[in-house]
């Protein structure tokens, strides 16, 4: 089952209920006013179900067809401002008496504009259709008139019955009817609901079961009453009534569409819920149009100059009015007015609208052209970037969207999924603890930790054991051979207490299916360790140990909850002896030891402290003995509970407490949910660009702690971790105050006492790659240099300067979510640097994410990898789907997909970068341009008697925007750089801009606007200066329309292309052909238009022949032009010398280290490599730093309660195979430990004082080494760059290690660096305060 991207809004109602207009229906129905209140229907009766008009199974996506795609499309692309106001204009010029030029200058570029994006529309719309027939048109086998029918989806009804068979995709929402299984159970796959890939078991009434038959079926007449369609996937609630009986429904009794039916031969089910109203498309969300920021600011900004260019020409229409009766009536004779001109006032209104139609210019339709190019190009630089390719998947990042690109350059907040996203969901046991001794480690003599080259090979002694099962540790095999009774005992429970099914296909082949995958790795390794689970009855577990069968007798099995924290089963062994095994949290179970396990427990608490420190997830195991007397007086009590009716639960809980006490501790698990590759790396530079990440998973809160703090999310060095577990309003609103409350406690004592300030806001883009760390003074000299500041706090809470983290739980979510609460809890989250929400449903996911939209109003990322994601990837800004394991579903609804989580960082801090600052930069020059051409008119009107004249001809007027000055500012809105692209990675500060919206806004556009008008004035009044007492060699004078107006024109051709030779930063070719091809294509037009061969072709188009060689053959039109020119770029050159004097960006400082990096990197090449053998021993000296113990609570079981019951009831004894994943390396993260350190030593060991010339002397000799190492580095890739350590003036070099770059390997990639010229600004690059991902070999962006 795949959901299109683009639905519409109708199909998937969040908020509000269903509505649906009904017509004809009966008054015992419950569907008032088009609001659903219940559903009622009745099996195998399509005419009874009919009359309430639900909804069939077809989905429609599609926006248009054949007959509607014209008048649609266009309606919808003229609700844009700009083509309604490009239309407008063209009626305007449609009109002669007003109209200055002539009307293919607006409609060529309008039909243009449309066309393109018609057909993008089309295409989109052609894939949806494909996608619904796709959907629409598969096969499923309906029970019609007793007989199995092949009916497409869309045919399907309420009140159907279907026939399921295995691995089929479940059509609708069914009421599970029978099963070929025992007991009528079924198992399904719910990947694309929940995002979780264990198996889940579904069951049907018991008065259904026997329905097996198709006849039975046919005769089956039971109706349901139920609830209305609704989102949510773990609950509903509804009768059956049948043969004067009813029978209450459960969602343990439902198959949702979008599950995959497995394991299962056959089973037959009752639509109750089709097409829009499934949990599945409900919590699809609502298909909104993404606009981003700079859309909404063009959209204010057009307005603005729409309002500009009416009084211009209110302005110039009075001058008409005043010229026209005071000057004109005196020309009457000589020039008398048109016809349908009578008076000056009519004069004056007909020239308000020429002049809108002469100024419109101001806002040409080739900018949205332009704007769409070059979001196109940006889509196609992510799809072709090599390093977001992943060859394992042979995935390639595709953006899905053309319209968002800038907006990755301004993200805030990014919401992620756990499992698929940030983890591969695949469970590895990595370490154990047994009897006190720590097994997985492999170390050599010295104590130092071995690579791990070759796992150990278990199929030499074990021949069931899993291939695919790797473990490096020899000492625990030979523990085993040699039969230590702990050894054995250790692995015993975990052969016993489970509840994993085993299939053995053939001999020796065993598959589990787990219901978690923590339980398969725990079964698998005591598989591989000699104790083989082999099968199980609702009364036995049949076990292998050490080659020997051996048969258990299962006694009981106390079942998992969360509150609990661990399982238990008592069996009876071959001997008769009564045993309980216990497995679970340690801060559970180390309560419930004997007290002659204290000494033991001390010591597996420090190895726990250790797996904990490696974001393992752990298990203790424990067992007891009981005597026959303690079991049978124990068991009266347990059936007793069982049998309750009344506080089951509360009894049997009761009586697991009872039994499960005085345990004797055997050791622990540590079990790896393997991260994805880079995931910890990828969050540490994300979180130093500023962005924050807030985890939202349907998992249990101990896995995703876990997670949170394998991601580095969570560390032992946080101040505090707040957890809010309420259940009720009152409560949730308690801890949520108490949080705040320590909050500022713990400010206030950091302080000592002083009142909490918020601190380092203005000089807090410290250059130490972006870290802000205490040596900022070591690279610029006043705190004022650094540009730009951070933005001041939004709330006071925001201030505190404190590491903190809040964990809050899907039921306390819902209440704080609720409107009298949403900004407390906002506000504490908002003030921690990271924000777990675990067991959240789909819908909360997208609530959390509008309440950050709507209240921060900043612009938000969310990812994920299912369809349980879709909701929140819809309801940000930006959606980015990971192509896993979970389906396409968040793929299909996502603007921008990749396959790891890594590439994260490369989209936003490199191509979300460039493509905000490319947009900004167009953008400014392209309102300066226009501003500059137009204006001249506005000046013109002056001393043309406001006669509405242009000063260049309507040839001029129609290719300036398209062919003289549209290509150079494409190209540099398409290659564009400030810095490299690893350096964007290598100081995430720079990302900072684009959140603060910098580079463009309200601010920045009129400082454009002025600087056009201030071109234009120089443009219009120096050359009539000059001309109007200019004569020729022969004595002609040269004051004459036509010299003006091609002096004028040649001169703003030459502005404008040296003032985007000044703007560009990154020099291409392509960048040199346009800018220097549009000005030769210029000049080689101009005298095109004014030569004998165009006036013989066209003399009533064509009239001043010669003019163009006649005037630019004269020198002092060309000394006017040059004086023009400087006087234009003169200001522009000395605010920038100043800008970079007195406060330069970061980015300036980026690109001067750069060029200074590249100009001494050869004298001192050799130097580098001579000490890279001390670097990386100095590296390996580094120790572990271990974890506390405030973690160790994480229980690693993924396990749901009920499971228990349901085995030894019997019911669930045949289950086919569960592949289990393949096992991978451990991944090792302990980067951001290391930055933490290093980021203290630097900040306590730097001095601030200027090296002198000895220092620098004696550095360049020895030069000292840095241990660290980029976030997303490898071992053992050292390689050294230089490091400017105070001022160009008196420069010392040192050396440190950055991974995967040799020295010399630099790019010479030209980043413009004049006009910008440095005096005397200190800066100090030091690469050992500053960790982020590796530089690459090339300094420039080989791509784009």
């Amino acid at each position: 089952m795949t959901i299109p991207k683009d639905i519409p809004e109708k199909w998937f109602p969040i908020i509000l209920p269903l509505k649906r207009k009904k017509e004809g229906l009966s008054n015992s129905t419950k569907i008032r006013k088009g609001t659903e209140e219940e559903r009622r229907l009745r099996a195998n009766d399509r005419e009874y179900n009919e009359k309430f008009q639900y909804a069939s199974n077809c989905i429609m996506t599609s926006k248009y067809n054949i007959i509607t795609f014209l008048p649609v499309n266009l309606f919808e692309q003229f609700q844009e401002v700009a083509n309604t106001y490009f239309l407008f204009l063209l009626i305007l010029q449609l009109i002669p008496q007003i109209s200055s030029l002539s009307w293919f200058t607006t409609i060529v570029p309008l039909v243009l504009v449309l066309s393109i994006t018609a057909v993008k529309d089309a295409t989109d719309d052609y894939f949806r259709h494909k996608s619904d027939n796709q959907v629409n048109n598969r096969q499923s086998q309906v029970l019609i008139g007793g007989i199995l029918q092949k009916e497409k989806w869309m045919n399907v009804r309420v009140g159907d019955i279907i026939k399921l068979e295995n691995n089929q995709f479940v059509a609708a929402d069914l009421l599970l009817l029978s099963s070929s299984e025992p007991h009528s159970l079924c198992y399904i796959e719910t990947a694309e609901l929940d995002g979780e890939t264990n198996m889940k078991v579904r069951q049907s009434l018991s008065v259904t079961s026997e329905l097996g038959d198709p006849n039975n079926l046919a005769q089956f007449d039971g109706e349901v009453v139920c609830e209305p369609p609704n989102n949510k996937l773990d609950r509903f609630c509804g009768t059956l009534y049948w043969k004067d009986c009813k029978y209450p429904l459960s969602n343990q009794n439902m198959l949702l569409r979008g599950c995959v039916l497995r394991n299962t031969e056959s089973c037959y089910g009752l639509v109750i819920f089709a097409g829009p109203d499934t949990k599945l498309m409900q919590n699809s969300g609502r298909t909104k149009f993404k606009r981003t920021s700079i859309d909404r600011l063009m959209n204010t900004l057009v307005l603005w100059i729409f309002g500009f260019l009416v009084c211009m020409g209110v302005i110039l229409a009075i001058g008409n009015a005043v010229w026209e009766k005071e000057v004109g009536a005196l020309f009457q004779s000589f020039l008398p007015w048109d016809p349908p001109v009578d008076n000056f006032l009519f004069s004056a209104f007909l020239s308000f609208w020429s002049y809108v139609i002469i100024l419109n210019t101001v806002v040409p339709i080739s900018l949205y052209v332009s704007v769409e190019v070059i979001r196109l190009g940006h889509s196609y630089f992510i799809n072709w970037d090599r390093r977001m390719f992943c060859s394992r998947s042979n995935t390639a990042a595709e953006a899905r969207t053309t319209t968002l690109n800038e907006e990755l350059g301004q993200v805030e907040y990014i919401f992620s999924d756990k499992t698929g996203t940030l983890t591969q969901n695949i469970m590895t046991f990595n370490k154990c603890s047994i009897n006190g001794r720590a097994y997985g480690e492999v170390m050599d003599i010295l104590g130092a930790q071995k690579k791990r080259v070759q796992p150990l090979d278990f199929s030499a002694w074990n021949p069931l054991a899993d291939r695919d099962f790797c473990f490096y540790d020899q000492s625990l095999l030979e523990a085993v051979m040699v039969g230590e009774p702990a050894v054995h005992e250790f692995f015993r429970v975990l052969s016993l207490c489970h509840t994993v099914m085993s299939e053995e296909k053939k001999e020796g082949v065993l598959v589990y299916k787990a219901q978690s995958p923590d339980e398969g790795a725990l079964v698998t390794a005591a598989r591989n360790f000699g104790f083989v689970f082999r099968s199980r009855t609702p009364g036995t577990v049949t076990t292998q140990e050490l080659g020997k069968a051996v048969t258990y007798t299962l006694l009981a099995i106390l079942d998992f909850n969360n509150i609990r924290k661990r399982m238990s089963v008592i069996v009876r062994n071959p001997a008769g002896r009564i045993r309980l095994y216990c497995k679970g949290a340690d801060t559970v179970l180390f309560e419930r030891l004997h007290s002659c396990s204290h000494e033991l427990m001390n010591i597996t608490s420090d190895h726990l402290n250790e797996y904990a420190a490696d974001g393992l997830r752990t298990l203790a195991v424990a067992y007891r003995d009981l005597s026959e007397e303690q079991w049978e007086a124990w068991a009266e009590r347990f059936n007793g509970a069982d049998k309750a009716t009344d506080c089951r639960d509360d009894r049997l809980s009761a009586a697991y407490e009872e039994i499960e006490q005085d345990m004797m501790l055997l050791g622990a698990t540590a079990v790896e949910d393997k991260l994805q590759d880079g995931v910890p790396e990828t969050i540490a530079v994300l979180s130093l660009a500023n962005i924050k990440v807030w985890v939202l998973t349907g998992d249990k809160q101990e896995t995703a702690v876990n997670i949170g703090y394998s991601c580095k999310m969570l560390t032992d060095d946080m101040t505090e971790i707040f957890i809010v577990n309420g259940h009720t309003v009152q409560s949730v609103r308690e801890e949520l105050r108490k949080s705040r409350e320590r909050m500022l406690e713990s400010a206030r004592t950091r302080d000592g006492g002083k009142e909490v300030e918020a601190q380092g806001w203005g000089g807090a883009c410290a250059f130490g790659n972006g870290c802000g760390a205490g040596g900022a003074s070591n690279w610029v000299s006043n705190e004022s240099k650094c540009s730009p500041p951070q933005a001041p706090p939004s709330s006071f809470l925001e201030s505190i300067s404190g590491e903190f983290a809040l964990i809050i739980s899907g039921h306390s979510l819902a209440h704080a979510l609720e409107a009298d609460m949403e900004r407390e809890f906002l506000e504490t989250a908002c003030a921690c640097r990271a924000v777990i929400c675990c067991r959240v449903t789909p819908l909360q996911k997208a609530l959390v994410v509008e309440l950050v939209k709507r209240h921060k109003k900043a612009v938000t990322l969310a990812i994920g990898d299912g369809a349980n994601d879709v909701s929140m990837i819809k309801t940000a800004h930006i959606g980015v789907g990971i192509s896993g394991q979970e389906g396409i579903q968040a793929v299909l609804a996502s603007d921008y997909s990749f396959s790891q989580f890594r590439f994260l960082q490369r989209l936003l801090l490199v191509h979300g970068r460039w493509s905000y600052l490319r947009m900004c930069r167009f953008l400014c020059y392209f309102f300066y341009k226009n501003f500059a051409f137009t204006m001249v008119h506005f000046w013109f009107g002056f001393f043309c008697g406001f006669s509405a004249q242009t000063v260049y001809d309507q040839y001029f007027i129609t290719l300036y925007n398209i062919v003289y000055t549209s290509l150079p500012v494409l190209a540099m809105g398409l290659f564009d750089q400030d810095v490299p692209e690893q350096r964007s990675l290598e100081y995430p500060k720079l990302y900072e801009p684009g959140q603060l919206n910098l580079l463009f806004n309200k601010r920045e556009f009129f400082i454009c606007i002025a600087q056009g008008i201030y071109t234009s004035v120089v443009l219009f009044f120096i050359p009539y200066g000059v001309l109007s007492h200019a004569t020729q060699s022969n004595g002609v004078p040269l004051a004459d329309y036509q010299t003006f107006a091609v002096t004028t024109a040649t001169a703003l051709v030459i502005v404008v292309s040296v003032q985007i030779a000044l703007d560009t930063g990154y020099w291409t070719a392509i960048n040199h052909f346009f800018i220097w091809g549009s000005l030769g294509t210029y000049f080689t037009i101009l005298f095109a238009m004014h030569s004998s061969i165009l006036f013989n072709i066209f003399p009533k188009q064509f009239h001043f022949l010669g003019s163009a060689h006649n005037t630019l053959g004269q020198p002092v039109v060309w000394l006017t032009i040059a004086l023009a020119t400087v006087i234009c770029i003169a200001p522009v050159l000395a605010f920038r010398f100043l800008k970079l004097d007195l406060k330069p960006q970061l980015s300036d400082t980026v690109r001067y280290t750069q060029l200074v990096l590249q100009k001494k990197q050869k004298p001192c090449g050799r130097v580098g490599r001579g000490v890279g053998g001390a670097g990386v021993a100095s590296g390996s000296a580094l120790g572990r730093l271990g974890r506390g113990g405030s973690r160790r609570s994480g229980y690693a079981f993924a396990h749901q309660e009920g499971f228990g019951e349901l085995i030894t009831s019997g019911k669930n004894m045949r289950m086919s195979s569960l592949a289990l994943a393949s096992f991978a390396s451990r991944h090792s993260s302990n980067w951001i430990d290391t930055l933490r350190r290093k980021k203290h030593a630097n900040s306590t060991g730097m001095q601030n004082t200027p090296p002198t010339g000895e220092d620098s002397a004696a550095s360049s000799q020895a030069p000292p080494l840095s241990t660290s190492s980029s976030p997303a580095g490898k071992a053992g890739q050292a390689c050294y760059e230089y490091v400017l350590t105070h001022s160009p003036d008196d420069i010392a070099l040192s050396v440190i290690r950055s991974p995967e770059r040799e020295v010399g390997e630099y790019s010479t990639g030209t980043v413009q660096e004049a006009p910008f010229v440095w005096k005397g600004t200190g800066a100090r690059i030091n690469g050992a305060s500053s960790p982020g991902p590796p530089p690459i070999a090339e300094e420039t962006s080989s791509g784009e």
